[in-house]
């Protein structure tokens, strides 16, 4: 399966009670995977639509998304639903795990929704808990663990059905800067080991620094893209500067 990501002249827009807001402005990216990518902007430049977009939980007004060889905007909501199942793992900023579910419980739960053979999805989410150092971790629920421990449970539960491309969106907003670092390099490694095309929404240089590509994304549009090989998190600062001015 290819973990190629493309969108083409992609617009979107929101009505108010008064007026219509653009979000996209015939916005275009190409990512060909796997490798941990950037989409970075500020606030309100229509990165977090355009993840929305690329996870099929909202529609474009026009224009085409093809993630892993799907024609995303073309997707029924039915279909959309088995897509995000299978296809597309989702790494959100609020972790968004089950309170009264373990740890265990909430990495298989995509699974369990599905009502897949539980002991195979025991198995794999064991695995992938212990890939992500939270082993001795799996009986506990969300309120005994720290906010770096949800989210890699967060991660795991993302990676039960090992979706050729994982979309995080703004994943360390809730966490100290240490922690950050971790997940970070976290998701750099995720990436790798996993064969997985890794796309992170951020507006912050750290973040992008640990990426191997950036997609800057200004107004609605897609304002150029950086390698980042030989470049820390002040050399990232620079040419974002540049580019969302």
């Amino acid at each position: 399966m290819t973990n190629a990501v493309r969108c083409h002249n992609l617009h979107k827009s929101y009505r108010t009670s008064e007026t219509e807001v653009p979000a996209l402005r015939g916005l275009n990216l190409d990512i060909e995977g796997p490798g941990f990518f950037a989409i970075m902007g500020r606030s309100g430049s229509g990165k977090s639509t355009l993840l929305h977009l690329l996870g099929s939980l909202d529609r474009p007004d026009s224009g085409t998304i093809d993630i892993a060889g799907v024609s995303v905007h073309d997707l029924s909501e039915k279909d959309a639903v088995e897509f995000r199942r299978k296809t597309i793992g989702i790494v959100f900023q609020g972790f968004n795990l089950i309170p009264t579910m373990t740890a265990l419980e909430n990495a298989m739960l995509p699974g369990l929704l599905a009502k897949d053979d539980e002991k195979k999805l025991e198995t794999r989410a064991r695995d992938l808990l212990d890939q992500l150092g939270l082993a001795d971790r799996a009986r506990h629920r969300p309120e005994a663990m720290s906010g770096g421990e949800q989210q890699r449970v967060a991660i795991a539960r993302a990676l039960l059905y090992e979706p050729p491309v994982i979309l995080a969106d703004e994943p360390t907003g809730n966490l100290d800067s240490d922690t950050s670092e971790k997940l970070w390099s976290l998701l750099a490694r995720v990436a790798n080991d996993h064969d997985t095309t890794v796309i992170m929404v951020t507006h912050e240089a750290e973040a992008a620094a640990h990426c191997r590509r950036i997609v800057f994304v200004k107004d609605g549009r897609t304002a150029g893209q950086l390698e980042t090989e030989g470049l820390d998190a002040s050399g990232v600062a620079t040419h974002a500067q540049r580019a969302l001015g």
